[in-house]
């Protein structure tokens, strides 16, 4: 693992890396804050994910998480969105699909199947290397995201109950399936049989797997994706169904971008503290 640079910030250090991924099978980045408690004790860590054409620097530099991450004394992981570097099809060029658009999904589908593994990638490897090489203390991880990483976060955690203690999203893709964004993902990463979709689909794992936490959801009215793309409602309807404990929370004229997310983001590193230091 190499060391790209580190920043001082809020009496902690904001890091970023890059590695060998075997998951991947080709070079990752992604990016650490280490809040001043770190110093002293094993932190809870709280993994976040990014959205569409985001890097691992976005959250860092955008969201002002490191503030509140700080009072609490959690570890903040951020990951790069997809593999890159790679010698992809022209496709890879597109905004919503391949590089910086990898859905948090292992592909099936060559040539993508090759490195593409970015679940497999958030909840096993970089888990590993974040006890191994940063010290924090996975066995209270939480994980969250924005848009597509809102998405990833909700499926993670929805597979893996028994791995996370705190979930929560901002203007999530919850239902891919029966979105443009996430049908033309699916179809391109996984294939064209729609049942194997149904294990990266949020709207579809509430209807079979609850969680003993709520979930926090927040989201903007004026979100020009919120009609086509993200339609909250679905989700919301399936966690009422099966009695998923849900804070869902819609705010007039906030949009889509990193000024709604850093608006918001003490409220949710407030939910995962909660949660991740009781």
């Amino acid at each position: 693992m190499q060391c790209i640079s580190t920043h001082r910030s809020f009496d902690g250090v904001t890091s970023f890396y890059s590695h060998h991924s075997r998951v991947c099978n080709t070079t990752m980045r992604f990016s650490v804050y280490e809040p001043p408690q770190a110093i002293e004790r094993a932190c809870p860590v709280l993994f976040y994910l990014a959205g569409l054409t985001c890097t691992e620097e976005t959250f860092m530099m955008k969201a002002g998480a490191q503030r509140w991450a700080a009072k609490h004394g959690l570890m903040l992981v951020a990951a790069d969105t997809s593999p890159r570097g790679l010698n992809l099809p022209s496709k890879a060029d597109a905004w919503d699909f391949g590089v910086g658009a990898g859905f948090y999904v292992d592909a099936t589908v060559a040539p993508w199947s090759a490195n593409f593994q970015m679940y497999s990638y958030i909840t096993q490897e970089l888990p590993e290397i974040v006890a191994a090489n940063c010290g924090g203390d996975v066995t209270r991880q939480g994980i969250f995201g924005h848009s597509m990483g809102g998405h990833g976060a909700l499926v993670c955690a929805l597979r893996n109950p028994g791995q996370y203690r705190s979930l929560s999203a901002l203007a999530p893709i919850v239902a891919p399936m029966q979105c443009p964004w996430g049908r033309k993902a699916f179809a391109g990463y996984l294939g064209d049989d729609e049942k194997s979709w149904r294990a990266y689909d949020a709207t579809e794992l509430i209807k079979k797997t609850q969680l003993a936490f709520p979930i926090l959801i927040d989201q903007g009215l004026r979100d020009k994706f919120l009609a086509e793309q993200l339609k909250p409602q679905l989700f919301n309807n399936a966690c009422e169904a099966v009695g998923q404990s849900l804070i869902y929370r819609s705010h007039a004229e906030y949009d889509h971008g990193y000024y709604f997310v850093a608006t918001f983001m003490e409220d949710h590193i407030e939910h995962h503290a909660r949660l991740l230091n009781a």
